[in-house]
């Protein structure tokens, strides 16, 4: 949520990404070994299609052709590209798979004999995590990228196994792929067969483990507003004036309550009004640290549609994000990332609307907003998994494990943040009556992993891992 109005957005650039599931593919072909027991196929395309780019981005799809099953731990794919310096060093990093990316591998090596487009490889290996491919199957989407360790420029159009315009997913012979150490699919650079005993098939130069991971997660599990154990870990409930909102509204931390369902407890954010400034109640949680940067951010959140009591209509705001202060007008150093739902409409919207937006910068007066958003203009009344993830490339925004937006580097904070919920009335004018009426939001859980990018699947598996061994609260993140 922004703490000033997010209408007449602009740069606003819609992105919304649909993920494409493992789809059986067609029949694959194999050039390098006949396809018998142990077979597999590869389909590339590349999502950063740039003779240049931030970052290389290709993606793969692995099927076994075969005729018996495949422990994908036994498969590796090999990517060959030419370093732009003999002193580079480059980093890998999953983005999103079907499979997981805890399950998928990425480390860098030197084939045996470089030639002038090949000089370096990235190694794509499995854990036994990722499982089996029975005949026929499919990994489904690997959405893999890597980039040079200081963030310099990779110039990809010299690169042996880069396809500009491969930007569908199709067979790709210029990746090979070995099964137990033996080659079936691709053609390797001149002199560069994976299974040539000269070439080392353990990489060189694996990439650096991944840093940060340290996480604050709470599953709210308090008494009241007043629970000493809230303020000790670490959240402030607004009761301070000013915006956003409704003029002469109050930040009301009585209407903040933890209340039992279905054996949890959950934090619900009541915004409450009579038709007037002063009779309006807003609501509003937030981290008293600001220490939150790149990392991994979730929490499922209970959108509703209607007032638990009284007429509906209002103009409601409902939200998760973090942000931090704008020191000045157009600072660029200001950073806010929100998941707003306005269930009655609001900003120009006549109905249901859900937006992602990432922040630059903006002017309070006059109104100016430099920023790029995603929406989708539907209900999302009900419980609902939103996660933002952001790294040294990108914002990306999830809801209920589906891709909602992908947002551009530009945007990426500069200092730390706060986590903040809140809830609130951008104005009066959408119900006039006065007769009184509430909206809940309701927060089951909150989750922030420091420096790391988790799909989905592997933040649901991080809170039943926590929910399992009993833990509700914990913080590890260093002050920043």
């Amino acid at each position: 949520m922004s703490t000033r109005p997010t209408g007449r957005r602009s740069r606003a650039v819609l992105a919304l990404t649909a993920l494409t599931g493992s789809a059986a593919l067609a029949t694959l072909p194999v050039t390098t070994a006949s396809a018998s027991a142990d077979g597999v196929a590869v389909q590339y395309r590349t999502s950063a299609s740039g003779a240049t780019a931030d970052q290389s981005e290709p993606w793969f799809k692995v099927r076994n052709t075969g005729s018996s099953t495949i422990q994908l731990s036994q498969v590796k794919v090999r990517y060959y590209f030419k370093a732009d310096s003999p002193t580079a060093t480059y980093r890998f990093a999953c983005s999103w798979a079907v499979r997981g990316c805890a399950a998928i591998t990425g480390t860098f090596g030197t084939p045996a004999h470089p030639t002038a487009t090949a000089d370096r490889y990235l190694e794509v290996g499995f854990t036994p995590a990722a499982g089996s491919l029975a005949p026929g199957a499919d990994t489904g989407d690997m959405q893999l990228r890597f980039y040079e360790s200081n963030w310099q420029t990779l110039r990809q159009s010299d690169d042996y196994s880069f396809g500009a315009t491969q930007t569908a997913y199709a067979d790709w012979s210029k990746v090979t792929a070995q099964v137990a150490s033996t080659t079936v699919w691709g053609t390797a650079p001149e002199g560069n067969d994976p299974t040539d005993p000269t070439d080392p098939t353990d990489p060189t130069d694996p990439t650096d483990p991944p840093g940060g991971g340290q996480t604050l997660f709470d599953d709210f599990t308090y008494s009241s507003h007043t629970d000493p154990a809230l303020s000790a870990h670490g959240w402030s409930v607004r009761s301070n004036s000013g915006g956003p909102g409704v003029p002469g509204a109050t930040w009301d931390p009585s209407k903040v309550t933890f209340v039992s369902q279905s054996g949890n407890t959950v934090m619900n954010l009541e915004t409450s009004t009579a038709g007037t400034g002063e009779s309006t109640r807003h609501t509003e949680v937030l981290t008293k640290a600001v220490k939150f940067r790149n990392g991994t951010y979730a929490a499922r959140v209970r959108f509703s549609d209607a007032p638990r009591s009284g007429p509906d209509g209002d103009r409601l705001v409902q939200t998760f994000f973090t942000i931090n202060d704008l020191k000045a007008p157009m600072a660029d150093d200001y950073a806010e990332y929100d998941f707003e739902y306005l269930p009655n409409g609001g900003w120009g919207e006549p109905a249901d609307i859900l937006y992602t937006t990432s922040w630059e910068t903006y002017n309070p007066d006059p109104w100016q907003a430099v920023n790029q958003h995603s929406e989708s203009r539907q209900s999302f009344a009900g419980w609902h998994d939103l996660v933002v993830t952001i790294d040294n490339s990108a914002i990306r925004y999830y809801v209920d494990g589906q891709l909602f937006g992908t947002h551009d580097a530009a945007y990426l904070p500069e200092r730390p943040m706060s986590i903040n919920f809140n809830q609130w009335l951008i104005d009066l004018n959408g119900q006039t009556s006065t007769t009184p009426r509430a909206y809940d939001q309701q927060v089951d859980y909150v989750l922030h992993v420091k420096d790391q990018v988790l799909t989905p699947a592997q933040v649901a598996a991080k809170i039943a891992a926590y929910r399992g061994a009993g833990t509700t609260f914990v913080d590890e993140v260093p002050s920043s």
